[in-house]
Parts: C-alpha cells; sequence; structure tokens
C-alpha cells in the first residue's frame, strides 16, 4: 500500500558552507517523508467525500469510486434509482462494485493515517497523533460494520505482508475503543504543533476532538448492545460514561465544509446531479408526510416538475421522468452544502437509549427531545414555533413499549444519510423496514467482499452473502 500522493512546491536554499547535494534519484513531486499537516488535510477530505459521501476523492473511476455509502441509503430505504429493475434497490450487487471502497478505506485513508501517527509520535506532535488515531477508529469502525471480519492485525506493514489474515470483528472492535483511549491520551498530553487550517474538521481545536472521541466511544459501545457474551446494560452503562465528555453543541458537529465553487462541491449534489438517476424513495418522503415533520421542506427538494414533494417507489418496474421526483434540499445536497458526518443530536440519541436501558422510558423522554431539539436547530428551525413543537410532542410521549421505536426513528432522521443509520436498523430493528416489490433476496445486512481482494488475499470469510449478519448483529 502506497502512501496517497501529494504534490508539493520545490524549494531549493542555498546555505553557506552547506555541500548537500540534489539526489538526482529522488523525484520530487513524490516525496516520501511529508509533513503531518500536508497528510491531515487531504485525509479528512477523503473520509468526507469517500467514505461518508461515496466518491474517490481524484475520480470516478470504476476502480475507486465508492459505493457503499450508497448502498447504505438504498438498504435502509432512503433513495431509489429511477432506472428498470434489477438494481442495487432491489438487492442487486457484485463483489467488483465494492473493490472502490475497500481501496478508500485501507489504500487511501488507514494506510496514510498509519503514517501520519508514525511521523506525529516521532515528532512528539501528539495533536496529530491523536486525530490519526480518532480517525483510524472511525475508518476501522466503517470497514468491520460494513464487512464484518477484516484485517488489521497484519495489515497496513507495507510491502511486507500482501496476504494480512482478518481479524475477528470482536477484537477489531477492542482496538477501536483502544484507538479513542490513545488518541484521548495523546491529546491530553497538550504537546507539539496544533493544527490549523489543515484541520478542515475542527480547525485545531482539540477540545473537539476529545469530545468527538468520547462520542465515537458511545457509538461502538451501543453497536454491541445484542452481541455475544455482551449485555445490553453494560454497554449502555460505559456509553453514559463516555457521553458525559461527549459533543455539547450544533458547533461541536464533525461536518466537512463545501465552497460549492468548480470542484468544490458537495458530494451529495454530484450524487444527486442531473447526471445522476438517484432520487429519494417515497417510503422515506411519505414517512416525513405522514408525521406532518418540520423537516420535510428542508430534507426534501420539491419535484421540479411538480413543485410536489414526491419520492419514487422502490422496486417499481418502469423508468419515470427524473423531474417528477424529489431529491435532497439544499442543507444536505447543495453545491455549497457541508457534509454531515457526526452531530451533536446523535451523542443525544445515544443517551436517550441508553437511558432507556439504564433507567426506563420516563427517564429517557426528556432526553430524547433534547435530541429532537438538536435538529431542528441544526436545520434551522425555531423549536418554540407551533409546528417543532406539535412535532416534538407528538414523538416524545413515549412507553416502554415504544421507546425505543420512536428514538431510532428519529435518529434515523436527525442522521439523514448517515452510514449509521443501517446499523442502527441491524442492531434495532428501526426503522421497521419490508422487503422490497421485486427483490433478489431478503433485505441485505452486510456488504460482500470485494472482487480484488478475493482474488489477491483469499480468506475463509469472503464467502458472506449480503443476507448473512455480522458477528454484532445477533439474533
Amino acid at each position: 500500500m502506497k502512501a496517497l500522493k501529494i504534490y508539493l512546491p520545490i524549494l531549493l536554499l542555498a546555505i553557506t558552507g552547506c555541500k548537500k547535494y540534489i539526489d538526482v534519484n529522488t523525484d520530487p513531486n513524490n516525496p516520501t517523508k511529508v509533513q503531518e499537516s500536508l497528510l491531515l488535510a487531504p485525509l479528512e477530505m477523503a473520509i468526507s467525500h469517500a467514505i461518508d459521501a461515496g466518491s474517490s476523492v481524484s475520480s470516478q473511476s470504476a476502480t475507486n469510486y465508492g459505493f457503499a455509502p450508497i448502498l447504505m441509503q438504498h438498504y435502509t430505504q432512503v433513495v431509489c434509482l429511477n432506472q428498470p429493475v434489477p438494481n442495487e434497490g432491489t438487492y442487486l450487487l457484485v463483489n467488483s462494485q465494492v473493490d472502490g471502497d475497500w481501496s478508500n478505506v485501507y489504500v487511501t485513508c488507514l494506510n496514510n493515517l498509519a503514517i501520519l501517527n508514525t511521523k506525529a509520535e516521532a515528532d512528539s506532535n501528539y495533536n496529530y497523533s491523536g486525530i490519526s488515531k480518532i480517525l483510524t477508529a472511525f475508518c476501522l469502525g466503517v470497514a468491520t460494520d460494513w464487512w464484518g471480519d477484516v484485517p488489521y492485525s497484519e495489515a497496513l506493514k507495507g510491502s511486507t505482508n500482501f496476504t494480512p489474515k482478518y481479524d475477528s470483528q470482536e477484537e477489531i472492535y477492542k482496538n477501536i475503543q483502544s484507538f479513542l483511549d490513545n488518541g484521548i491520551s495523546d491529546i491530553a498530553k497538550n504537546k507539539g504543533k496544533i493544527p490549523g487550517s489543515d484541520d478542515f474538521f475542527y480547525g485545531g481545536d482539540m477540545e473537539k476532538w476529545t469530545r468527538l472521541a468520547y462520542t465515537l466511544k458511545a457509538r461502538f459501545y451501543m453497536h454491541l448492545t445484542k452481541a455475544p457474551g455482551y449485555t445490553a446494560t453494560q454497554q449502555a452503562t460505559l456509553a453514559l460514561a463516555a457521553l458525559d465528555k461527549a459533543l455539547q453543541s450544533n458547533d461541536d458537529n464533525l461536518k466537512f465544509v463545501y465552497t460549492g465553487s468548480a470542484g468544490q462541491e458537495n458530494q451529495w449534489y454530484w450524487n444527486f446531479s442531473s447526471t445522476s438517476t438517484l432520487v429519494l424513495s417515497s417510503a422515506f418522503v411519505d414517512t416525513l408526510k405522514a408525521r406532518t415533520d418540520p423537516r420535510l421542506t428542508i430534507l426534501v427538494a420539491p419535484a421540479a416538475a411538480t413543485g410536489k414533494y414526491n419520492g419514487r417507489a422502490i422496486g417499481t418496474q418502469g423508468v419515470g421522468s427524473l423531474e417528477d421526483y424529489s431529491i435532497p434540499g439544499n442543507l444536505y445536497a447543495a453545491p455549497a452544502a457541508n457534509n454531515y458526518i457526526i452531530n451533536y443530536s446523535e451523542a443525544l440519541f445515544l443517551k436517550a437509549e441508553a437511558t432507556l436501558i439504564s433507567s426506563g422510558a420516563a427517564a429517557a423522554a426528556p432526553i430524547y427531545r433534547q435530541a429532537i431539539e438538536a435538529d431542528m436547530v441544526k436545520s434551522g428551525l425555531d423549536i418554540t414555533s407551533g409546528s417543532v413543537t406539535s412535532y416534538i410532542n407528538s414523538r416524545t410521549n413515549i412507553t416502554a413499549q415504544n421507546a425505543l421505536r420512536h428514538i431510532i426513528e428519529d435518529k434515523v432522521i436527525a442522521n439523514f444519510l448517515s452510514l449509521e443509520n443501517f446499523n442502527d436498523w441491524r442492531r434495532t430493528g428501526f426503522p421497521v423496514l419490508q422487503k422490497v416489490p421485486n427483490a433478489l433476496s431478503d433485505i441485505p445486512r452486510r456488504i460482500i467482499y470485494p472482487q480484488l481482494e478475493k482474488t489477491s488475499n483469499p480468506q475463509p470469510q469472503q464467502t458472506a452473502k449480503l443476507t448473512d449478519r455480522v458477528w454484532w448483529d445477533a439474533q
């Protein structure tokens, strides 16, 4: 695995008495060692653009196009293709379609995060090493939640091992928590350079990075509420302890800010552009309408032809006019929209769920309310308005019987277009989904392994089917 190619200007310094000559065998445009700041910026862009939103950073070529983030939206029935069936929305997938996702996670992100961490530790720049560990935990979590068992302990070692073994998902999860703990510890050292404009996420605000790490700890704890050998009560207790130090406001949201200028557009803008046949599903749009959700006009753009909020039914045989269907609104899909990766509201929804487990529905209800309010504020709505208060009141009068369903249903709206919604559905069963018409299988519960990996590094786990469960997705 090679380091991310970063092109640097060359500055030749003439120093009196210096007898150092240029090595003609060194390519100055492809340096083997770069400053931490020159690694961090493109890595954050890759995480936003390719891992979270579904595209290669550098191109749309078939070999490195990120497909899995779009699949997550298909499997949770948020989007629909205006194409004949079968297609991805009816669970058609071949291994080669996710080759790019594996490359984006391992070659582009995890490999270069390891390089960043090694250099930062060697230079005692512990803010950078702390960030690298936190982002490694995030990317490793994405990989294992998509594929289950994945290589780690023998991977990312350059040319020393091209066929690393696959570690169990349980071991991967232990590594994730270790990375987060060590990232928090590195930042607490308060030693070395502090990132600035090279940190697209937080601009070098290390307190926010620490709060993000605790939020991720809680997220990954809650993934294991039904995992073999773990209990919901234990995981909720761990999550609540982490959430005391997690994201505190919408100012802490992990987001990538796009300028909207040529070449700097939000990837969701391109995913739903006029060159795409991807639209919103009727299942998603009709849910917002049925609940009189005041975020409807923010999350959803009216169909160009009718001015109405209209999704396409997944599994539809024919092909309609793209102008008859809605796509996401400007908050998420404008050229200059932010890409929201992890939100403050998620921390509150996690807290509400963990509190439900530990203390019951009555204790969880006010936290659940705060979570919805946080997303309303992020959406630009007045939480004192009649439409907002009416919606929140209708949702938060919860009981032991409906509390989890309500919490997760609102969480997936607040986490619109997030990878996390597929994880929440798998572990809780909410929102309730039905197999779509003309489906080729039951609803997928994972992603199949990429063809390139099956060819170059055969492993027993690679026989997994779309409908097979990952380790923590226990019945």
